[in-house]
């Protein structure tokens, strides 16, 4: 028996699906960027800004310049008006099901204490 979701899930994450990425060093890369919708969250893609961090985080947290740079970012999402300033902050697992570990236990712990963090989409 094929499992039709895995195999969707292995295919779509075969290239860089999220808008985002934050590098350890706190450097921003693109991915799909503002314009286009990422592949990153089943039924979240076109409404979301999917950033990715880049590492393991779950047993080690990120480094205070990804931190940084998370910031920056979201900062300058809503003056772009890529956000709204009321938005909701998630981690993927929140949205994703059983499936996914990320951010990863120790991310999570760290966003669930910032401003815009909510516990239900």
């Amino acid at each position: 028996r094929i499992d039709y979701e895995a195999l969707r899930y292995y295919r779509s994450n075969l290239f860089i699906s999220e808008r985002f990425l934050i590098g350890g060093d706190g450097d921003i890369f693109e991915g799909v960027g503002w314009r286009k919708a990422g592949n990153h969250t089943h039924g979240y893609n076109s409404n979301s800004l999917g950033i990715a961090f880049i590492g393991n985080f779950e047993h080690e947290g990120p480094g205070d310049l990804m931190m940084i740079a998370l910031g920056k970012l979201l900062t300058c999402a809503v003056q772009k008006g890529e956000l709204t300033a009321d938005y909701k902050l998630l981690g993927q697992k929140q949205v994703s099901g059983t499936y996914t570990k990320s951010p990863g236990r120790k991310l999570y712990d760290i966003i669930k204490r910032l401003p815009n963090w909510t516990a239900s989409p």
